[in-house]
């Protein structure tokens, strides 16, 4: 489901079940994230579908890339694979407002 920027950093906040991820690349990670994201690489194909498996599919998901699209295709990869709660940040890190922060 894309949600609008407000929107979908309003619903992370109050989630306690909230997970952020970035399925941009690492170097464009390394550049500037939404606070708490984790990063798993759309690009990796197979290494992605490998590294999400690993999450725990009771968590609510929040996930964004530079413009919206790969994080559209990730919540679709998500979805099939039984992931239940996705929002994509529609628009992307690109037109976010929010805070940035340097990945630790």
């Amino acid at each position: 489901m894309d949600l609008s920027q407000q929107e979908w950093w309003e619903k992370a906040q109050q989630d306690n079940n909230a997970v952020i991820l970035d399925v941009r690349t690492e170097d464009e990670f390394s550049r500037g994230i939404i606070p708490e994201a984790i990063n798993i690489d759309i690009y990796k194909g197979q290494g992605f579908v490998y590294a999400v498996e690993e999450l725990d599919k009771d968590k609510n998901y929040y996930v964004y890339c530079a413009a919206g699209a790969r994080s559209g295709q990730a919540c679709n990869v998500m979805s099939q694979l039984g992931f239940n709660t996705l929002y994509n940040l529609a628009g992307g890190i690109s037109q976010w407002g929010g805070p940035v922060v340097q990945p630790e």
